[in-house]
């Protein structure tokens, strides 16, 4: 099995805080979660996470125009410069200040920030600058209001940007410092201005206030005082020309028009589509409005929850709404003119206990705090269901074999059994007496579901078909830990407090080996795919692997030495001193038994090889400083004689009332994991291999991370330096060199081009040519054959393209089902079409074909006619009398045709006697 493991995915979370991106073409949209940055593919239903982390979750994210730099700022103000193309950091940068606003201009040379009460503008880092050594060059600081800025808006050419501050003003600046007097304050607000928007002529600008309050600004006149002064001005001034008239009367921005919302919450975020005039606001209580400026018409008004909506951002085209409320951790994409969702994804509350996979590798089901069981697609990293039915906290789940029914156990004394073609919850099993069950196994025929208790001693056992409780397993002397099944029979381990484990046959009710001691309390167990190993962890930090036959102990893992122990903030040690989270609590076999993933309540994941007993490889959680026990060491200067400064709540030093409040509960140490109240430990509860060995999961406090063998850069081993042309293509076909014009030709992709090499290959060197096929164009093979061989009249030749393509990659196509969905439905369609038509033309042709193949009977019968045609006669005269049955053959005198034929009668026979009627039909005429 391979060990090359890398971090490929975060499940389980879709939004935490900060700002949400879209791309340039709308299709795609950026999401910060935690510390790390997700994009979602709104077209291809697909997303993906860039593997780099910050130290401390981001607040704000920013994607150039051209769509190739993505700049993200973490709470302290460090930056990553990340190429957007290729997923690799650039550059680490320090702003030394909490950055409230980041935005790149619409021509992508500069970005502004917004720190504290001032502007900041960079130059875009650019490879065609000289300094190299300093991607960040600063342009200019602009300074001027006197409280914080919320948001900073650029202007459609690039030389103007609004700023928004909570001194309840506006103000304009210039880029250039040659147009030192565009500079003007925008006052008149009555509270916060959360944020400006020039419309598309820049002759507008709209400003809202936290309170509900619209302004809309234009460039006009000042209006005059009195009428009588505009007499006496008309009077004496008649012979002025224009220019003193318009010294008098100087041109500025003023308040044209005043409109509000009239809402019960105060406005969290807004945006604006200039090209549509369509404006867009997030209230406070969940509900957000759609309005048209600057008749100010209330379009649409809706809801997303009770709580808050953080962020709101619209595409360019003007179609698709994404919303973001970090309470709940929901992010939703809103498609206004069709009122339907594009995107409606939302993260467990609480954290997760348990994971486990299909068993086709292609899902993964989660089970969490909040009661929630959530279905998440491996393939797009979507939520496909959520099933809410259980009452108290989720604390297992498995599936059965055949992946169509999902178990789980619950703290609320129940085991449900859930289908997953239907969605429902189809059984429900429970104890004579209400016990909170706390482990979960499955038999491999899915016949019997058992669970454990930490209330009782015993182990219990039901019926899937009949949901009766069939036996409880008695023997343990202390409340249950953990169960598993193997795969292959029916054998269960359980352990116990009691320090041992026990090996039961299920169906004989029978123990098959004596309780195996053993030294420290159990924490997880597994058993190997083929139930002849069993392995556990233990408080001690070791992973011990028992021979379930003999009862003999094989191998010994000592894991203390490669757990990566953080310090917390609250210690007074180092984290080298610590004995806190020295052991795994939760660990899986690979699908071949021959290595161990292993994870607990720290900051690691060990994979051992358990022959040899050696770490394979460590992967580090998460590298989140805001979590417990992430660090090494603590930031001495933030040391006093009372503890870190760091745990001193400052909430109450917020500017904001809603920041102020503490909403949880007294004496709660959970709080809310997506808003951060208090400080997480860092810990995995669960892992698990998938079925296919291609990747496993763990579920910890950041969320569900996917790690695979890396399989998204395939090399093309073809030179990339070739003069690829349409004549270079023809040119390489004319010289035999088939696989080389072929890829050639997908390199143009033009498709005249591909069909011509295609139908040029001999049918001989098909299989040659799929067989060294890169990967990188199997996908493009497989669509351009299913889409050619639906209107294309060569089907053996499709046949067999598509023969050979499968035999030679079935095993890859196989472990990456989800990239080929859609080339293997073409083919599948294909397929079908042409078994029926094949089918059906074989039915009709059937008695044709049998004629064919009896023509030189015919003519021997012919011959045979004319030398004895009275025999002939009296065979016609006995079958038209009907008094012969022994061929079981009846002719109906209306329809004229034979539709009785007995086995014993053959096809040959039939058009034997038919020729022989027309032979003597002939002979009577002639006679």
């Amino acid at each position: 099995m391979k060990s090359d493991f890398k971090f490929s995915n975060l499940l389980g979370t879709v939004y935490r805080q900060g700002n949400l991106v879209y791309t340039e073409d709308g299709t795609k949209l950026l999401s910060p979660v935690g510390n790390r940055v997700s994009c979602f593919d709104l077209i291809n239903n697909k997303s993906f996470t860039f593997n780099y982390e910050h130290r401390r979750n981001i607040s704000r994210i920013a994607l150039n125009k051209q769509g190739t730099l993505l700049l993200s700022v973490d709470e302290t103000g460090r930056a990553i410069l990340v190429n957007f193309v290729s997923r690799t950091v650039l550059h680490h940068f320090n702003f030394k200040d909490k950055v409230l606003d980041l935005q790149f201009s619409p021509d992508g040379h500069y970005f502004a920030i917004a720190c504290n009460r001032f502007i900041q503008v960079w130059k875009t880092p650019d490879f065609t600058e000289d300094r190299q050594f300093a991607p960040f060059v600063r342009h200019r600081v602009y300074a001027g209001h006197y409280s914080d800025v919320t948001s900073v808006t650029w202007s459609n050419d690039s030389r103007f940007f609004i700023s928004t501050s909570k001194d309840m003003t506006s103000r304009i600046f210039s880029l250039s410092s040659k147009e030192k007097e565009v500079a003007m304050t925008l006052a008149g607000h009555r509270d916060y201005v959360i944020k400006a928007f020039f419309n598309e002529t820049q002759e507008i600008i709209y400003t809202i206030s936290k309170d509900g309050a619209l302004f809309q600004w234009e460039y006009t006149e000042r209006p005059s005082d009195e009428s009588d002064e505009e007499e006496e001005e008309s009077d004496s001034d008649s012979e002025m020309n224009d220019d003193v008239v318009k010294n008098k009367k100087p041109m500025s921005w003023r308040i044209t028009a005043k409109n509000f919302f009239h809402s019960n919450a105060n406005v969290k975020c807004a945006t604006f589509h200039a090209k549509s005039n369509l404006l867009i606001v997030g209230f406070t209580n969940g509900e957000f409005r759609l309005y048209d400026l600057p008749e100010f018409n209330m379009i649409q008004q809706l809801s997303m929850g009770q709580n808050a909506v953080n962020t709101v951002n619209i595409n360019k085209t003007g179609e698709w709404l994404a919303f973001g409320s970090s309470k709940l951790g929901q992010l939703l994409v809103y498609e206004w003119q069709s009122e339907s969702y594009i995107l409606k994804q939302q993260g467990h509350f609480d954290s997760m206990n348990a994971l486990c996979y299909s068993p086709d590798g292609s899902r993964i089901v989660t089970a969490s705090d909040d009661g929630k069981i959530k279905i998440w697609d491996v393939a797009s990293g979507f939520c496909l269901m959520t099933f809410q039915e259980h009452t108290s906290s989720v604390t297992a789940v498995q599936f059965a074999k055949k992946g169509q029914v999902l178990f789980s156990s619950s703290l609320d004394g129940t085991i449900r059994a859930w289908d997953l073609i239907r969605f429902r919850n189809f059984r429900t099993f429970t104890a004579t007496e209400r016990v909170q069950f706390n482990s979960l196994a499955v038999d491999p025929s899915g016949e019997v579901v058992v669970a454990g208790s930490q209330d009782t001693f015993e182990i219990y056992v039901w019926s899937v078909q009949t949901a009766q409780l069939l036996d409880s397993l008695t023997g343990h002397e202390g409340p249950i830990s953990c169960l598993a099944f193997g795969t292959e029979n029916s054998v269960l381990a359980s352990a116990s407090w009691d320090k041992t484990i026990r090996v039961w046959n299920i169906f004989s009710r029978s123990q098959q080996v004596e309780p195996i001691e053993i030294q420290s309390d159990v924490l997880s167990i597994a058993l190997r795919p083929d139930s002849k190993e069993v392995a556990v962890t233990t408080l001690d930090g070791h992973i011990t692997i028992w021979d379930v036959e003999d009862a003999k102990q094989v191998h010994l893992i000592d894991g203390k030495k490669d757990i990566i122990g953080g310090r917390y903030l609250e210690d007074r040690f180092s984290a080298k001193n610590s004995a806190r989270s020295k052991y795994f609590t939760t660990l899986n076999y690979s699908f071949d038994g021959l290595s161990l993933v292993a994870a607990g309540n720290n900051n690691s994941i060990c994979l051992y090889d358990i022959s040899n007993e050696v770490l394979l490889k460590r992967f580090t959680v998460s590298q989140n400083m805001q979590l417990n026990g992430t660090l090494g060491m603590l930031n001495s200067s933030r040391m006093t004689e009372a503890g870190s400064l760091d745990l001193i709540d400052r909430d109450g030093e917020n500017s904001d009332l809603e920041d102020r409040i503490d909403t949880s509960l007294p004496g709660s140490h959970k709080g809310d994991p997506s808003a951060r109240n208090i400080r997480p430990e860092i810990r995995v509860t669960s892992i698990s291999f998938s079925p296919t060995s291609s990747a496993f999961s763990a579920a910890s406090t950041e969320g569900l991370l996917v790690y695979s063998v890396d399989n998204t850069l395939i090399f093309d081993p073809f030179d990339l330096d070739i003069d690829i042309t349409p004549e270079a293509t023809i040119e390489t076909l004319n010289e035999k060199d088939y696989l080389t014009a072929l890829v050639m030709a997908f390199r143009l992709n033009e498709n005249y081009l591909i069909h011509k090499v295609y139908e040029s290959i001999p049918i001989k060197d098909i299989k040659l040519v799929t067989n060294d096929l890169p990967i990188v164009y199997l996908d493009r093979m497989l669509q351009f054959v299913g889409k050619l061989s639906l209107n294309s009249p060569h089907l053996e030749f499709n046949l067999l393209w598509i023969q050979n393509l499968l035999t030679s990659h079935g095993k890859y196509i196989n472990n990456n089902k989800s990239d080929f969905t859609s080339s293997l439905r073409l083919l599948q369609r294909f397929l079908a079409r042409i078994a029926k038509d094949v089918v059906s033309i074989s039915k009709k042709n059937g008695y044709a074909y049998s004629f064919l193949t009896t023509k030189p009977d015919i003519q021997d019968a012919e011959v045979e006619a004319e030398d004895e045609s009275e025999e002939f006669e009296t065979a016609q005269n006995i079958q038209i009398d009907g008094s012969d049955d022994e061929n079981g053959i009846i002719e109906d005198e209306d329809d004229e045709g034979w539709f009785g034929i007995e086995e014993k009668n053959t096809k040959s026979d039939v058009f034997n006697s038919n020729e022989s009627d027309s032979d003597s039909d002939s002979d009577e005429s002639m006679e």
